[in-house]
């Protein structure tokens, strides 16, 4: 079990234009006297166009599990892995139900949240999808009104993009490979199809809510070994549902709480001579500084060149 406190910020800076402009007025002293005793561990250095952010790669790391950014780690396996009848010889993914929305030259992935499934309805929806996914191997299970888990042969080793990756983008870059994956690209148009006249889709309507008529397969893959369960790190999230809905200034308001909070929390912990640990995430990259002994320069270096919160975004 790990002792040291970590916390784990997702989306704490972007690129995107709105962000920067709230960026350039948002005061974090918390961050800044915090980061002022810390000292850099790692970047893990990425793209915008990895199958997994920064943040999952980060938690896979301190959980112990593959942290590539093709979006190989299995997310759905490792889950299993936690319960009592769970297994490392199967491998396993998470189906999410959705709604894509064709363009002229795109088709996007609206927010599932958006969908307002409840639990009747995505039973219902499973029970009408499963057998058609059987055809193929693969076996569906309810999780939760936005998840099922899947299991099958069909996602050992197969590359998927995070849910929050293609969430309001356009899905075609973000599809395993054609090849792969022809099974569950087959099963997409199929799906479409069936869905576009279901009667499942016409319940929804009179009751003017949106159709479901696609689902997104995520954190795919098979264990090769179940890895020590360790604490979870301290993960807010509203960092990250203020990004992906691309409210800025609440992103502003949910970082002005942090800093009051849990960021404030860690800093007293370490003023007081703890030990701990912070990532910071953003859309490419992360960065992980750590409680470390520092010389006599580095301590001078760090009253009168502290580090701070605005010196380092840019690297996220």
């Amino acid at each position: 079990m790990s002792s040291t406190p970590h916390l784990l910020i997702a989306l704490a800076a972007s690129h995107a234009q709105g962000c920067q402009q709230a960026l350039q007025t948002l005061a974090l002293p918390q961050l800044d006297r915090l980061l002022a005793r810390l000292s850099p561990l790692a970047t893990d250095a990425g793209s915008e166009t990895d199958f997994s952010p920064p943040h999952e790669r980060a938690l896979a790391r301190h959980l112990g599990l593959p942290a590539s950014s093709q979006g190989t780690t299995p997310w759905a396996a490792w889950q299993q892995a936690q319960t009592p009848e769970g297994t490392q010889d199967a491998a396993w993914a998470y189906i999410t139900p959705c709604q894509w929305q064709a363009g002229a030259n795109h088709v996007l992935l609206v927010d599932p949240a958006q969908l307002q499934l409840t639990e009747a309805d995505s039973r219902a929806l499973l029970a009408i999808l499963a057998p058609w996914f059987a055809e193929d191997g693969i076996t569906l299970a309810y999780d939760q009104p936005t998840r099922w888990l899947a299991r099958g042969a069909a996602f050992a080793n197969l590359a998927t993009a995070s849910l929050q990756r293609v969430q309001r983008r356009d899905v075609s870059a973000w599809l395993p490979d054609k090849q792969q994956a022809r099974a569950l690209h087959r099963l997409h148009s199929e799906m479409q199809m069936l869905l576009y006249t279901h009667p499942f889709n016409d319940a929804r309507a009179a009751r003017g809510l949106p159709p479901v008529n696609a689902f997104w397969v995520h954190g795919a893959g098979a264990l090769t070994t179940t890895p020590t369960v360790l604490d979870m790190p301290d993960m807010p999230t509203s960092l990250r549902e203020a990004a992906l809905r691309e409210d800025w200034p609440a992103w502003a308001q949910a970082w002005h709480a942090l800093d009051a909070g849990p960021v404030a929390a860690l800093a007293e912990h370490v003023a007081r001579g703890g030990s701990a640990r912070l990532t910071l995430c953003g859309e490419r990259s992360a960065i992980i500084w750590h409680t470390a002994p520092r010389g006599l320069g580095q301590r001078i270096q760090g009253i009168f060149r502290p580090q701070r919160f605005a010196s380092v975004r840019e690297q996220l």
